[in-house]
């Protein structure tokens, strides 16, 4: 097997003068190799080169149809030489906060960063959507090549459809999962209440797990009324093999639920955190990897700290006029409130930053577009990616039924369904269909 080559790119970009792209080129392995094929990573701030780790065999597969570069976009992984900022914040992890206290110790957090940042000299109108955009161009004429396929997910779906409007005639194809449109960094809270029911007729399929979870939203706003009535003291366990008293409340598991709807896989976790505190138990916190916990929730007692290129990724893109009086309205009745994407509560703080209206609207294309979105996707929901790509003219959607946020390498038939697509051949299955994780208490 062909040994890949690690590089470093030195773009032209923006406001940076230079910019370093740091990427691994895995050659291709074809007899009539295509365009490069660039893996886009989610986040924002997640590395391309990272994610080889866990999707190698989607890696090796696609080098049948060209180079696959897993690249690390600016602000992330080998490309990142921007200091992280610790604020002095710290929230109370004894002392019960109402949301609008702990809002403001973030909202303090952000300008302490904001001007952290500035006095060490990193600009963060360099770190946006639009910018990572025409790195890619950049990153296209480095390969010597007249086009690039885009395969991105998530925030890496993203930054897939802001190229498509900025450097359309580059783009040779785009494949998306968990597609995450340009007016929708910030999620609708009514689309989450759509997608419990989705999960609760999926749990209705198993017995015992319907047993034990009859109306999946009348569980969750029980304990949310009980937490906030009197939240619950709990232990975390701690790096050094300590524990860390900690007053859990209604708040917290708003933002858990946030992290956990992502994948069917880690929303039966959720349901078994939501039954424990309802029986009036401790949620076995302890018994899940930390990896699905939201960042907030690895270190509490710490200093709020921030890290540059997803906070100014996530406010650069913002949300349009539009969309933040949907959220402040449809959060005052939804099971987790505003919780779905913290950067809501920066709104007003950065307003430098923003990229617009105009990068906000849906880009319009005839390039070819593959589209796969799971139907238990509580992260970017199945609705939504359907609007996100509305104004493409030759995009092919397929539905994969059961799958969440993190499909690729669900099932050998998504790979198949990327290879027929990358060979230019129609997809007749538009409906793949994967297998339930168990529901059921354990």
């Amino acid at each position: 097997m062909a040994m890949p080559y690690s590089h470093t790119a030195l773009v032209p970009q923006g406001l940076a003068a230079f910019f370093r792209a740091d990427y691994v080129r895995f050659p291709a392995t074809g007899k009539q190799p295509g365009s490069p094929i660039i893996y886009l990573a989610g986040g924002p701030g997640g590395s391309g080169i990272l994610a080889v780790n866990y999707r190698f065999d989607m890696f090796m597969a696609l080098r049948e149809y060209g180079d696959v570069i897993a690249l690390d976009q600016r602000g992330t992984g080998r490309s990142n030489d921007l200091p992280n900022c610790e604020s002095r914040q710290v929230v109370p992890t004894l002392e019960k906060i109402s949301d609008a206290k702990y809002i403001e110790y973030h909202r303090k957090a952000l300008l302490e960063c904001l001007a952290f940042w500035h006095e060490n000299g990193t600009d963060l109108r360099g770190y946006n959507t639009r910018e990572n955009a025409r790195d890619l161009d950049a990153l296209r004429q480095h390969l010597e090549a007249e086009k690039i396929v885009l395969w991105g997910t998530s925030y890496g779906s993203h930054l897939a459809l802001a190229a498509l409007k900025e450097i359309e005639g580059s783009v040779d194809r785009v494949i998306l999962s968990s597609a995450e449109g340009l007016d929708q960094t910030i999620k609708l809270p009514v689309r989450t209440e759509s997608y419990l029911e989705r999960l609760q007729l999926a749990v209705d399929q198993q017995p015992s797990a319907k047993a034990a979870y009859p109306d999946i939203k009348a569980l969750i706003k029980r304990v949310h009324t009980k937490l906030e009535r009197e939240p619950i003291k709990i232990q975390i366990p701690q790096r050094d093999g300590g524990n860390l008293d900690y007053l859990l409340q209604r708040r917290d598991m708003q933002q858990i639920a946030s992290a956990f709807i992502a994948d069917p896989q880690s929303a039966a976790y959720l349901l078994g955190f939501y039954r424990a505190i309802d029986l009036g138990q401790v949620p076995a916190f302890d018994q899940v990897p930390k990896r699905y916990f939201p960042d907030g929730f690895h270190n509490p007692g710490s200093p709020i700290s921030l890290r540059a290129m997803p906070t100014a990724m996530d406010i650069a893109s913002g949300m349009s006029k539009k969309r933040k009086l949907q959220v402040r309205e449809q959060s005052e009745n939804a099971l987790l409130g505003d919780y779905l994407n913290f950067s809501y509560h920066y709104d007003g703080l950065a307003k430098e930053l923003d990229l617009g209206e105009g990068f906000r609207s849906n880009p319009r294309s005839d390039i070819p577009v593959l589209l796969l979105s799971g139907t238990l996707d509580g992260r970017t929901y199945i609705e939504s990616q359907h609007e996100a790509i509305s104004k493409l003219n030759n995009a092919t959607l397929v539905t994969v039924e059961n799958a969440g946020h993190n499909l690729f390498m669900a099932s050998p038939e998504i790979q198949e369904t990327i290879n027929l697509f990358l060979e230019g051949r129609p997809i007749e299955k538009t409906t793949l269909t994967l297998n339930l994780p168990d529901f059921s208490p354990k």
